[in-house]
C-alpha cells in the first residue's frame, strides 16, 4: 500500500466505481513527463482516498504506436458500458493531441480506438475531455496550445457516438486572457490546461480549467450562460486555487461529499495528488 504523499503523479483524475466501492486513480506517470520517451500510464485503486494499490499498467504503446512522447493527463470515462481514456500524445514530427483510447476494466489495458487523435492534426492540442449534452450526444472539449496560438484557447468539438471521429468542426470557447485572474507566462503567451465539466446543484453548466495566475499554476471557474456547452462563457474573477497547483476535476466520495482533486505543487519531481473537500454556496464552489 501507497499513501498518496509516495505517488508522485501530475494531472489526477478519479473514476469511483460504486459497484464495488473503489476509486481509480489516473494521471501522468512517467518519470520524466518534459522530456523522455513516454512509456504509458499507471493507474492506481483506493477504498478510501487515502492507501492507494499499485501502480498497475493501465496502458503500455504497441511498437507502431505514432507518438514516442509527452504521454499527458489520462482521464477515464464510463461510457455506453466500456471505459473510455482520453489522453494527449506528442511525436516529433507531428501535432501533439488526444487521443481515446477503450478497456472493459478500469485497471486497463487500454487499447487505441482508432489510429490517430480525435483533435484537428495541423493544431497543437491537449487535455480532452468528455461532454454529454442534454440530447447525450458526445462532445469533447480540449485546449488549443499557446504554443501555436500564444493566447490559449479551449474549443469543444462534436463527436461521433462511438467516439471514433470528429463529427463536426471545433468551436472556440474562451481564450485564457478573457479570465481576469490569468496572467501571461513565457512574457506573453497565456496557458489553457485541464478542463473539466460539471454541473452543479442548481443545474448551471460550469468548467474547471487552469492557467498561471499571480502565484503559479491555479484552476478558476467558467460559467455558461446560456446552460450549453458553447455558452457564451463568463469567469469567476478569482481563481478558485492559486497557489501553485492545479488542472483539477471534480467527484463525489460514496458518502457524497464533493471533492476536488489536483496536483500540486506544480514543480517536477515534487507533484502530488491532492484533495479538498468542497461546499457549494449560491451556485459557487468554495474549497473547505
Amino acid at each position: 500500500m501507497l499513501t498518496k504523499e509516495e505517488i508522485r503523479l501530475r494531472d489526477p483524475f478519479i473514476l469511483p466505481k460504486y459497484e464495488t466501492k473503489t476509486y481509480f486513480l489516473y494521471g501522468t506517470t512517467d518519470e520524466n513527463v518534459w522530456d523522455g520517451k513516454g512509456t504509458g500510464f499507471d493507474v492506481y485503486k483506493s477504498k478510501d482516498l487515502l492507501n492507494w494499490e499499485g501502480p498497475f499498467p493501465a496502458f503500455r504503446p504497441d511498437e507502431g504506436f505514432w507518438a514516442d512522447h509527452h504521454f499527458w493527463a489520462p482521464e477515464v470515462h464510463l461510457y455506453n458500458g466500456r471505459y473510455y481514456m482520453f489522453a494527449s500524445f506528442k511525436a516529433v514530427d507531428k501535432c501533439r493531441g488526444t487521443q481515446i483510447l477503450v478497456s472493459d476494466n478500469p485497471l486497463g489495458p487500454f487499447t487505441p480506438l482508432t489510429d490517430e487523435p480525435v483533435t484537428p492534426r495541423d493544431w497543437e492540442c491537449l487535455d480532452g475531455t468528455l461532454f454529454l449534452d442534454d440530447q447525450q450526444d458526445p462532445w469533447m472539449i480540449f485546449c488549443h496550445e499557446w504554443l501555436q496560438v500564444e493566447d490559449g484557447e479551449i474549443c469543444a468539438i462534436r463527436l461521433t457516438k462511438d467516439l471514433r471521429k470528429a463529427a463536426g468542426e471545433p468551436v472556440l470557447l474562451f481564450k485564457a486572457s478573457d479570465a481576469g485572474w490569468t496572467v501571461p507566462a513565457h512574457e506573453r503567451n497565456y496557458v489553457t490546461d485541464g478542463p473539466f465539466l460539471f454541473r452543479n446543484s442548481q443545474g448551471e453548466l460550469q468548467m474547471l480549467w487552469s492557467s498561471r495566475g499571480q502565484e503559479g499554476y491555479a484552476i478558476g471557474v467558467a460559467h455558461s450562460t446560456s446552460g450549453n456547452i458553447l455558452g457564451p462563457w463568463v469567469h469567476d474573477k478569482r481563481a478558485l486555487f492559486d497557489k501553485d497547483g492545479g488542472h483539477g476535476m471534480l467527484f463525489y466520495t460514496f458518502s457524497n461529499q464533493l471533492m476536488l482533486t489536483i496536483h500540486a505543487p506544480n514543480k517536477t519531481p515534487n507533484e502530488r495528488p491532492v484533495f479538498f473537500n468542497l461546499d457549494e454556496v449560491d451556485g459557487k464552489l468554495i474549497i473547505k
